[in-house]
């Protein structure tokens, strides 16, 4: 993997931005990450602590899309840095990692549905003044899910049949 580099990122350090686009993918090899939405604002919320093994930026480099959260270190993190060029050698090199980046989609999408439930049973219950705002998060909520699932749907049949990434680059 020429394009492939090593990085470190010393603790409290944004790794990646939500609502930046960031078309790498970055595997955690030491230390800790937390995953946040809405970092540095009111409604700043932690998604969680991923560690070694876990991979981010993954829907950056599939689908050249804004960040859908932000990545902080939450330690010293030393990452491997993946770009679109390097994912064909890195799947071959690394077949037992490609669950821990599915494992890491599928709990993306758990997360974003969890947080359009919220959203639905907020809008149900009138507790948001503004409905028609509401009823737009939610849609664009449920459109960045069906994105990422048809993306990933067809980097998987890429990958079973040995065509590739399965990814058209202008999708």
């Amino acid at each position: 993997m020429p394009e492939a580099r090593m990085l470190t990122f010393p603790q409290d350090t944004v790794i990646l931005r939500e609502g930046e686009i960031n078309e790498d993918m970055y595997k955690i090899v030491k230390g800790h990450a937390e995953i946040y939405v809405g970092y540095g604002t009111e409604h700043e919320t932690l998604l969680g602590v991923i560690g070694e093994k876990s991979c981010f930026g993954e829907f950056g480099l599939l689908l050249k899309k804004p960040a859908i959260y932000t990545v902080i270190a939450f330690d010293d993190v030393l990452v491997l840095k993946i770009t679109e060029g390097d994912m064909g050698d890195f799947i071959r090199e690394n077949h037992g990692y490609i669950m821990d980046i599915m494992r890491n989609m599928a709990n993306s999408m758990l997360t974003m549905r969890f947080q359009i439930e919220l959203l639905t049973k907020e809008l149900e219950h009138g507790r948001k003044e503004n409905d028609e705002e509401m009823k737009e998060k939610i849609r664009q909520a449920r459109q960045v899910m069906k994105q990422y699932a048809v993306c990933n749907q067809r980097y998987m049949q890429g990958v079973l049949t040995g065509s590739g990434s399965g990814i058209d680059k202008k999708a």
